[in-house]
């Protein structure tokens, strides 16, 4: 199995305006990019159904408007476009940051021994993933009940505001609570009105699993443009994204 593909780039601040300095159709991207924006594509317990399943939300749109801003607000190159593999395929050694959402839905997310054993290697060998958007005390159990079987001997920790992803390019007080397209301001949704981050580290302390629970960073990314959608949200999101991205590039 190949060594994962990392890369430790310098990384500065080039503009100081997020969600709404960023315009589409600018000639930002780079053929040779260092850095791909890779979705997950997994099975849910219960079939997707005709939309695909709930690792499709959102996407591309969230995708394509997070490259943008990560080319528009900092030096790391891009790809233009989104990639999706699943947990099993050999190419997640290739990009050092995976993303996957919503796997708290449909009776939570359905790992093959195969998934399990590939994520796991993946991750102890420098990978990153992103888990976001999921709401409430029931989609955790069902999105735990599958995915402790990836580290069962692995504490999951609950991230303070003062931990280093928070710091690593913005300063952030924390995880955001960023609400859904439909969601209500200063409120999340299935009874839970606070965001917290979890993740799972390594024997170095490293974060190799972040957990965004009750906030959606997807929906962040996706209605950048959208005049409905608060711009404030917008902004947390592309600054939580960001962080976690460089966070990964440098750890």
């Amino acid at each position: 199995m190949k060594a994962l593909a990392i890369t430790a780039s310098l990384i500065f601040l080039l503009s100081t305006g997020l969600a709404s300095a960023q315009q589409p159709g600018e000639d930002l991207y780079d053929i040779a990019g260092e850095f791909a924006f890779v979705r997950v594509q997994y099975d849910s317990y219960y079939d997707g159904g005709f939309y695909g399943g709930p690792w499709l939300t959102d996407f591309p749109a969230s995708d394509e408007n997070f490259l943008r801003g990560v080319a528009r607000l900092t030096n790391v190159r891009v790809m233009d476009e989104p990639i999706v593999l699943r947990f099993d395929d050999e190419e997640i050694f290739d990009y050092p940051f995976l993303y996957a959402l919503e796997m708290g839905r449909n009776g939570g997310l359905s790992l093959s021994p195969a998934e399990v054993e590939n994520l796991r290697e993946y991750l102890l060998r420098g990978g990153f993933l992103l888990i976001d958007d999921f709401w409430g005390q029931q989609q955790w159990d069902a999105f735990y009940r599958d995915f402790s079987r990836l580290f069962p001997d692995r504490e999951l920790v609950e991230l303070q505001a003062n931990h280093e992803i928070y710091h690593t390019f913005y300063d952030i007080d924390g995880p955001q609570m960023i609400p859904g397209r439909g969601g209500r301001r200063g409120f999340g949704q299935a009874g839970i009105d606070v965001a917290s981050n979890h993740a799972i580290l390594d024997d170095n302390g490293r974060v190799m699993v972040l957990i965004n629970w009750n906030s959606d960073m997807g929906d962040g990314w996706e209605h950048t443009y959208d005049q409905w959608y608060p711009t404030q949200y917008a902004n947390s999101a592309y600054q939580l994204g960001i962080n976690y991205l460089i966070y990964s590039l440098t750890h």
